[in-house]
């Protein structure tokens, strides 16, 4: 796959990707679809230097929802509801809201505005934000009432320490800096860094301020077939497509997401929402 495609491009890469994968399937395929088969990842973290107030932080996250026509406004209700259930002290959402009908932002808005966290909740960009409508989607969230983290921070303090959630820009069709979004936050507190694009990793793990990364945007793939992996993966989601991985000091994880794009299909690859428990490194 090139190295950097248009969105035009992408889009039919992944539908005829996906087509010959189905093909190749069979009926099975069909079947066998994940699409809705909600799963929740929960995953430990150490965090070196967290304060012990943080011991047992949770942060859930959930991406890439990509409302409209596939991934459907009852879906999302329950996963809002699911994520919710899980009680975290703070929720992050890593972009990509909706797909082809920005319109649906309107839509998506109250739902998530459902989101309950006991410390907040934020979100960051993704690509198809800025390829469909950014300014419908800002709007969106100001209408939900959930920060939109574009190169800022939020500070979470507990018994007189914190822990900094930065936001920076979409990686691909944005302009993210870590630099800004680190401005004047507490010089000793780790940082969770909440960047759409994965593989962006390999730039802020070896600059040492991030303690773990969360990202999304690959989808896992959607469809991973055994001893094959993944048939089609975007630009900066090809690397670490899933799953936890290390860059250096630095954590990433990479959610599978919520919704689809192209086809409606998921096989061994389920939408997931993910659970985060800090810990001391």
């Amino acid at each position: 796959m090139p190295a950097h495609i248009s969105r035009r491009q992408f889009l039919k890469y992944a539908a005829t990707t996906l087509a010959v994968g189905a093909t190749a399937a069979g009926g099975g395929l069909a079947l066998a679809n994940e699409k809705g088969r909600l799963a929740i990842e929960r995953v430990t973290i150490p965090i070196a230097g967290l304060p012990s107030a943080f011991e047992g932080f949770t942060i859930a996250q959930l991406s890439d929802i990509h409302l409209l026509p596939f991934t459907r406004p009852e879906f999302l209700r329950r996963a809002v509801a699911v994520a919710n259930g899980l009680k975290p002290d703070f929720t992050v959402l890593t972009g990509d809201y909706v797909w082809r009908e920005p319109e649906g932002m309107f839509e998506l808005a109250p739902i998530i505005a459902g989101l309950n966290a006991q410390r907040g909740v934020c979100a960051v960009l993704g690509n198809h934000d800025y390829w469909l409508d950014v300014d419908l989607v800002k709007e969106g969230f100001r209408q939900a009432r959930i920060p939109l983290l574009i190169n800022e921070h939020i500070p979470i303090t507990l018994g007189g320490r914190s822990l900094v959630v930065a936001g920076l820009d979409d990686g691909w069709s944005g302009h993210p800096d870590l630099d800004a979004a680190l401005d004047a936050a507490p010089q000793d507190a780790p940082v969770v860094l909440l960047l759409h694009e994965p593989d962006l990793a390999d730039v802020y793990g070896p600059d040492g301020r991030c303690a773990l990364q969360l990202s999304g945007h690959s989808h896992g793939g959607q469809v991973r077939l055994p001893g094959r992996g993944a048939l089609v993966l975007p630009y900066l989601g090809s690397k670490y497509d899933f799953g936890l991985y290390q860059i250096g000091r630095m954590w990433l994880y990479t959610n599978r997401g919520l919704g689809e794009i192209s086809v409606p299909y998921r096989f061994n690859c389920s939408p997931e929402i993910s659970l985060f428990t800090l810990t001391g490194g």
